[in-house]
Formats: structure tokens, sequence, C-alpha cells
């Protein structure tokens, strides 16, 4: 009888002990769908970061019909990747989205131009058809649009804007004279799809004064007041950048274990390596914290759209560092 009391008493310890390390349960929504612009965190996952930090992670492929936010709002995820514009637009609406750490440190967007079409600086932009993404990444462009003082309403002295979708088949078919394209996925389609680079000119909205933060990450703002999530938070954010610096360093690697996440087999093992050596190159110079700098860069981007600003007021709360000063 004791032998049997001392057992149970056992098991019951081994249950409680079993419960008490359980794994923390994270949902991160991707902003898009499976490819290396995420592949820090396929990597950590992989690698055995998030198991390290006691997290049982489950990574959710964005896509055209999935708004991070939205996912976010309705208890879908409980982080979430968007661009700071898109990000602080929302939270302006009314949805308190607040940027916990910054894994790319540079911005990957272009408008790509097809050289025949006379365009040699934005100057040139005026009377032609530009196409842009919109579901909150037009606001880059629109306040790139407003600095150059270029309408967007289609008038002889402004642009057409033809709202693209995620493809470049606008202008293959001179549909467009130019195309949003990302330095390391659009433009890569439109060579591939046969166009040469001395067919085309690009313009980088980094070396256009007004690149702003893309691919941050967010949660709502009332979870922050939980110590238990911060700390979840905190382990997350450490496991995704131990991911991400193994993906700089770790480039072919990196694609391959995107590659085998994909589930609908729709990437390429060329195309995948070529996007990751160029994520490489954006995420290089952070360490997952956020620079003040940078978003005081963002922020004054958006509110200077002219009449029609992204944001109308300076906002507040927006970012916090105490995720990262934990967690790095």
């Amino acid at each position: 009888m004791k032998k049997l009391a001392l057992l149970l008493a056992a098991g019951a310890f081994a249950v409680s002990s079993a419960q008490a390390w359980a794994a923390d349960k994270v949902t991160l929504q991707l902003k898009w769908v499976t490819q290396a612009q995420f592949a820090g965190y396929y990597v950590a996952q992989e690698k055995g970061y998030y198991s390290d930090e006691n997290i049982d992670i489950e990574i959710k492929p964005g896509g055209p019909d999935i708004a991070p936010a939205q996912v976010l709002a309705g208890g879908g995820a409980d982080v979430v990747l968007d661009w700071m514009p898109s990000a602080l637009a929302t939270r302006e609406k009314g949805l308190a989205l607040v940027n916990i750490a910054q894994p790319f440190k540079s911005s990957g967007m272009m408008l790509t131009c097809r050289k025949d079409s006379g365009i040699k600086s934005p100057a040139d932009f005026k009377g032609k058809t530009l196409g842009v993404w919109f579901f909150g990444n037009e606001y880059p462009f629109l306040s790139w649009m407003s600095k150059l003082g270029i309408k967007t309403d289609g008038s002889a002295d402004g642009v057409k804007v033809l709202k693209q979708g995620f493809n470049v088949d606008p202008i293959l078919q001179k549909q467009a004279d130019c195309v949003s394209t990302m330095t390391y996925n659009e433009y890569w389609q439109i060579i591939d799809a046969g166009l040469s680079a001395d067919d085309l000119i690009t313009f980088k909205y980094e070396d256009e004064g007004v690149a702003t933060l893309e691919d941050g990450i967010y949660v709502l703002e009332d979870k922050l007041s939980d110590p238990a999530f911060q700390d979840k938070m905190v382990r997350f954010v450490r496991a995704s950048m131990k991911g991400w610096k193994y993906a700089e360093a770790n480039p072919d690697e990196a694609a391959g274990i995107v590659l085998d996440n994909d589930a609908s087999g729709a990437q390429t093992e060329k195309h995948q390596k070529r996007m990751m050596g160029e994520i490489a190159k954006l995420t290089a110079g952070s360490n997952g914290a956020l620079d003040e700098a940078d978003y005081k860069r963002t922020v004054s981007t958006l509110l200077s759209a002219g009449s029609d600003p992204v944001i109308t007021k300076e906002p507040t709360g927006a970012w916090t560092s105490m995720i990262t000063d934990k967690a790095l």
C-alpha cells in the first residue's frame, strides 16, 4: 500500500512537472506567403531555437486576402509581421498595434520602370501609369508622390495609379510604365519573364529618401500589460533573431528550410536562394531592436503626404523597447 502511494505520488509529480514545463504556444501570422522573406522564423523553428525557449510555434502563411492586423484583432494570432506605414495607419484608426522588434533594417521597395517609357528620373513620372500595391502597401508610394509634388489623380501633371495585383503582368504587357517591386522578389520575376536589367530602370525608396520600415514584429498594446505575455514575447524575439542571424550567415541552407515549409510547392530553389541573398542585405545591421532614428524617419515620411497624409498626427506608444531590452 505504501509502495502504491509512493508510485501515485511520483506519477502526480511527473504530470504536474510536465504541465509546469509545457511549451507556451505562440501563433505568428506572416505578411505574405511562405518565402525567404520570412526565413528567420522558419530557421528558428527548424533549428529548435523556439523549443530552446520553451515555445511551441505555429507559423501561419499570409496571402492576398489576409490582413495581419485583422487576424491579430480577431484572436487568430499572438504576433504578426507588418510594414510600419500600415501598422501606424491601423493604430490611428483605433487598433492599437505596437512594434516590439524590428528585424529588417533597410527597405527593399522599388519602382521598376521600362526604359522605353522614356523615364530617366522621378521627374519623368508625370503623365505615366504606375503600378501600386494597395491594402496598406500604398502608403510609402503616396508619401513619395506628395514629396515630389506629383498628383495621383491621373491628371496631365500627375500620374495614373494602376492598382497592381501581386504579379508583374502590367509592366510585361505594357499596361503600366512602372510597377512596384521588391529587391528580393518581383524585380527578379520581371527578369525571369524575359526583360533584362538593361531594359529597366529602378528607383529604390531607400535612395529617394522616402524609405519606411518593413517587416516589423507587432502585438496588441493591451497584451503587453500581462507579465506572462511579455515574458513569452521576450523568448519569441530572442529565438527569432537567432534564426535571422543564422539565415544571414547561411543563406542557401535557410532557403532550403523555407522550401521545406512551402506547402503550396509554388516556390523554386533558384528564386528562394536569390531572394534570401537579397533579404540578408535588409536584415544586416539589425539585432532586432528598433532604431528610433529609423522610426522617426518613417513617421516624418508618412506625415508629409500633403493634404492626404497617411497619418494625421505624431503617434504615441506605437513602439516599445521593453521586449528587445530583455531579449537581446
